[in-house]
C-alpha cells in the first residue's frame, strides 16, 4: 500500500511540473488535422547517466471539413532513444482486474502498477441524434499482452452511459533516433459509437521502483561535449485514420546539463 500511495503522489507532482509545454506541432492533410503538444520534466539532466523523468503527450484530432468525422485506427508514439523505459520492479496489472471497471475500481485493483494518467475526449454518435461530446479519465498501468510488455490504458466515461475500455499499447524497441515505440490499434467497434477527438497522458518515471536505475522512465541530456544544453526530437506520433491519410507529428524537446 505504501508503494501505491507513493505512485499516486508522484503522478500528482508530475502534473504540476509539466505545466510549461516543450513544444507543439500542427499537421494537416486533406480534411484531417492533428495538434500535438509535449512536455518533459525535469529539464536539467545529467549528460550521461539517466535519471527519472516525467513525459506527457496531448493529442487533439479535428476536421478541417464541416461535418467530417476522422476515425482513428492506430496510434504510435515513438520516444527519443536518449530516454529509457524499464518495467523492472514494477508489478504487472492484469486485464481482467480493470476491464470492466470504473476509474476508482481500476486504480484500487492495480495501484501498484500505475505508471501514468490523463484524459480523453470523444464525439459520441447515437441513432437519429447529432454527435455530442464526451470525456473521461485515463489511467495507465504496467502490463503484459501476448507475452510482450505493454501499457494498459484504462478509459472510463459516463456519457451516454457509464462505459470502460482498455486500450493496450505494445512496447517495442527500435534503433536510431527513437528507441521506444508504443503502438495501439482501435478496434472497428469503437467507430460505431463515435470517434476520438483527444487523448492526453503523462508517463511518470518516478512512479515505479524507488531506485534511480530502476525508474519506469529515465533520460539523460544529449548535449554534445562542450555544450551546456541541447534541442532534440522528444517524440514522434503517427496517427492512422480509416479512409484517410497517416499524419506524423514531431515534438521537439530541450534540456540543460546539470553538474
Amino acid at each position: 500500500m505504501r508503494r501505491s500511495s507513493t505512485a499516486v503522489v508522484a503522478l500528482a507532482a508530475a502534473v504540476l511540473m509539466l505545466s510549461a509545454p516543450v513544444s507543439a506541432d500542427v499537421v494537416q492533410k486533406g480534411g484531417v488535422r492533428v495538434f500535438v503538444e509535449g512536455r518533459m520534466a525535469p529539464r536539467k539532466l545529467p549528460r550521461h547517466e539517466g535519471v527519472p523523468v516525467a513525459v506527457s503527450i496531448d493529442g487533439r484530432i479535428g476536421s478541417a471539413v464541416s461535418g467530417g468525422n476522422p476515425r482513428l485506427q492506430r496510434l504510435q508514439i515513438a520516444i527519443n532513444s536518449h530516454g529509457h523505459l524499464s518495467t523492472a520492479g514494477i508489478p504487472r496489472c492484469r486485464l481482467g482486474h480493470i476491464d470492466p471497471s470504473t476509474t476508482a475500481e481500476a486504480r484500487s485493483a492495480c495501484a501498484a502498477s500505475l505508471v501514468g494518467e490523463g484524459h480523453f475526449s470523444a464525439n459520441v454518435r447515437l441513432p437519429e441524434q447529432s454527435p455530442f461530446p464526451s470525456e473521461g479519465k485515463v489511467l495507465a498501468f504496467n502490463g503484459r499482452l501476448r507475452g510482450r510488455p505493454a501499457i494498459f490504458v484504462h478509459i472510463y466515461g459516463k456519457k451516454p452511459v457509464p462505459t470502460s475500455y482498455v486500450l493496450p499499447f505494445l512496447i517495442k524497441r527500435s534503433r536510431g533516433t527513437y528507441g521506444t515505440l508504443l503502438q495501439a490499434s482501435f478496434p472497428e467497434v469503437t467507430g460505431e459509437w463515435g470517434y476520438v477527438t483527444g487523448l492526453s497522458m503523462i508517463l511518470d518515471g518516478r512512479s515505479g521502483s524507488p531506485r534511480p536505475k530502476g525508474a519506469y522512465l529515465s533520460a539523460a541530456c544529449p548535449a554534445p561535449p562542450g555544450f551546456g544544453g541541447a534541442s532534440f526530437p522528444l517524440m514522434r506520433t503517427t496517427f492512422s485514420f480509416a479512409d484517410g491519410p497517416d499524419l506524423v507529428s514531431v515534438v521537439t524537446g530541450n534540456c540543460t546539463v546539470r553538474p
